[in-house]
């Protein structure tokens, strides 16, 4: 079988940049996106073959990653991207990963890991910031802790920023504002649902943090069955009242054209936060779980800045995919790899496991 693997949407600004970290390490993969002018010039810089067809074309899209043996798919927002490379995957048994965070593909895709142990493939979502650490600090704590009931998931960092796809991305959530996962089923929740303090360590210290709808929501009970699951995120209490005061305006970001009208919007903002930024700021995570008794196990990690760690973490999970590492069927991160594969990671501290 070919060990070939490709990344689709490589001249997005995380699909570049994992195609460059490729590179750095030796690999090389086919690029691939719509755009067959500036897919080429990225691959013709990188010394790279490159392929170039869309989506909406079923046989355009099989002939384009036919003889991969893998496909990291950069091009979201992949609740309108996944379901059609997903499907291609399946068909041409090539290993699929993406770098989504959000929650209905999580669970769209994972709930079809029948289909790909059939087809002879692994299906692994969230193979970038959302949800690698994350994941693995959810299966970390529910290995310390097994009849865990509740567990709560943060993160902040000490240079926040993102890029324009992921701007876009949340826009096109809207105006799904919040969710948590109560009783093993996932629910709809208000923007800012919840806020409160959280000791992140290191140089972050404590910081205000409010819920938002973060992959784990799906994927932590698909990786540790914890029924009851909340994901908060470093956030400034001025920012949290602004949002709860808007939080009424939300359903108006339901009508289509505002919502393209808000994506247009967003190419005026830089591409995502600048190469400084990604090599000198830092990502901090916390995680909490309790049992029916009061039992409560915390752990904290620390990470490089969330594009670079993405970067680093779906060309890994891509290599070892490709290299037919990961059984077929559908697999979150933990499960795929172990709950210390983000400890592998370059600048990577995992804290200790603390019992109360």
């Amino acid at each position: 079988m070919s060990d070939l693997w490709m990344i689709y949407g490589a001249t997005g600004y995380t699909g570049e940049l994992a195609a460059r970290e490729a590179v750095a390490r030796g690999l090389r993969p086919v690029l691939a996106g719509r755009n067959g002018e500036t897919v080429g010039a990225l691959a013709r810089e990188l010394g790279l073959e490159h392929r170039a067809f869309g989506l909406d074309d079923a046989a355009a899209l099989a002939k384009g990653i036919e003889g991969m043996a893998a496909v990291l798919h950069c091009a979201g927002p992949f609740v309108l991207t996944s379901r059609a490379m997903v499907a291609a995957c399946l068909v041409a048994r090539a290993h699929y990963l993406d770098i989504t965070g959000e929650i209905a593909v999580f669970e769209k895709v994972l709930s079809r890991g029948e289909q790909a142990r059939e087809a002879g493939v692994a299906l692994l979502p969230g193979v970038g910031f959302d949800v690698v650490p994350s994941d693995c600090l959810a299966a970390r704590l529910a290995a310390a802790l097994p009849d865990a009931t509740e567990l709560v998931l943060a993160f902040a960092s000490d240079n926040p920023g993102v890029s324009r796809g992921t701007m876009k991305t949340m826009i096109e959530s809207l105006p799904h504002a919040g969710a948590i996962r109560r009783d093993g089923k996932i629910i709809p929740v208000p923007v800012a649902w919840d806020a409160r303090e959280i000791d992140f360590g290191g140089r972050l210290g404590k910081r205000q943090a409010m819920t938002i709808p973060w992959g784990d929501v799906s994927t932590a009970w698909h990786s540790t069955g914890i029924p009851n699951i909340r994901v908060y995120t470093g956030t400034p209490p001025s920012q949290i009242r602004r949002m709860r005061r808007l939080s009424p305006l939300l359903p108006l970001a339901s009508w289509k054209p505002l919502k393209r009208f808000l994506q247009r919007r967003v190419d005026s903002r830089p591409a995502g936060p600048s190469e400084e930024v990604r090599r000198t700021a830092r990502m901090y995570l916390w995680g909490e779980a309790k049992n029916a008794t009061g039992a409560r196990v915390t752990a904290t990690l620390e990470t490089p800045e969330a594009y670079q760690l993405t970067a680093h973490s779906s060309v890994e999970c891509a290599r070892r995919a490709a290299a037919g590492e990961i059984p077929a069927g559908a697999w979150t991160p933990s499960k795929a790899f172990g709950a210390h594969f983000v400890d592998s990671l370059p600048g990577v501290v995992a804290g200790e496991i603390v019992r109360t």
